[in-house]
């Protein structure tokens, strides 16, 4: 496997087949690995195609494994990229970390995509929260 990234938050590695697999550490990390395969499984549902598809997910481990959404994008103006993740609003998803770090670039159909949703929200969530009656 190839590391991409190690951080105290997460190690993440390529392998060999061209999966991703990211393992959540530090504060909050089971959390956040909750979050994140919510968020995936909710966006597959959804169609959402400019995002990784979750394959296997550990909660034991804090431990996914995805689909490859190509390699990290060095230069995007910021026009394009807040036009990339206002579209993936219109998929019931604000990604909450909207920075170049996590927009990568799919050369097999020039698309640019969107990765490390840790901290995303779910809209109709949030708004059922704000609506309830204990809110």
């Amino acid at each position: 496997m190839h590391e991409i990234k190690d951080t105290g938050r997460a190690i993440v590695r390529i392998g060999y087949d061209g999966r991703v697999h990211k393992t959540f550490r530090g504060p909050k990390a089971e959390q956040r690995f909750r979050t994140e395969v919510k968020v995936l499984r909710y966006l597959e549902q959804k169609g959402c195609d400019f995002v990784p598809r979750l394959l296997k997910s550990d909660p034991e481990s804090l431990n996914f494994v995805s689909t490859n959404c190509g390699s990290r994008v060095e230069r995007l103006n910021k026009k394009r990229m807040k036009e990339l993740y206002d579209e993936l609003e219109t998929y019931g998803v604000r990604h909450d970390d909207a920075f170049l770090r996590n927009v990568t670039y799919r050369q097999t159909d020039g698309r640019f995509c969107l990765i490390d949703f840790e901290f995303a929200t779910i809209l109709e969530e949030e708004n059922d929260a704000e609506t309830s009656p204990d809110a």
